[in-house]
C-alpha cells in the first residue's frame, strides 16, 4: 500500500497507451485525457490484484497481461470522462 498520494493526484495527464500492446482492450484510453485520482490501492483500499469482480481491475489485468505491464501495484486510478480506469504509472504522459 502506498502511504502518500501519487504526485499527479488531482491533475489531468495525457495517457500514453501504446496501440501495439492494447490488443483492442481499452482502445478508448489511447491518447485520452486522464484525471488522476490517486494510487489505485489508496483509492480502493487494496491491490487491484485482490479485487475479483471489479470491472476496472478486470480490464486492467487483461490489458496489462497483453501489454507486458509488470504485475505490481504501481497503478493509479482515475477517470476518462465519467468512467473509472486503472492504468500503470508507465502509461501516464504529460500533464495537460
Amino acid at each position: 500500500m502506498h502511504n502518500e498520494p501519487h504526485p499527479l493526484a488531482g491533475k489531468t495527464v495525457r495517457l500514453m497507451i501504446r496501440e501495439e500492446t492494447s490488443n483492442g482492450l481499452n482502445d478508448e484510453l489511447r491518447e485520452q485525457e486522464y484525471d488522476v485520482e490517486d494510487w489505485q490501492d489508496r483509492v480502493m483500499k487494496k491491490s487491484w490484484m485482490e479485487m475479483s469482480g471489479n470491472p476496472a481491475a478486470i480490464k486492467y489485468a487483461l490489458r496489462a497481461w497483453f501489454a507486458g505491464i509488470p504485475a505490481d501495484d504501481e497503478a493509479v486510478y482515475g477517470h476518462v470522462g465519467p468512467f473509472g480506469h486503472i492504468v500503470h504509472v508507465s502509461e501516464l504522459g504529460p500533464v495537460v
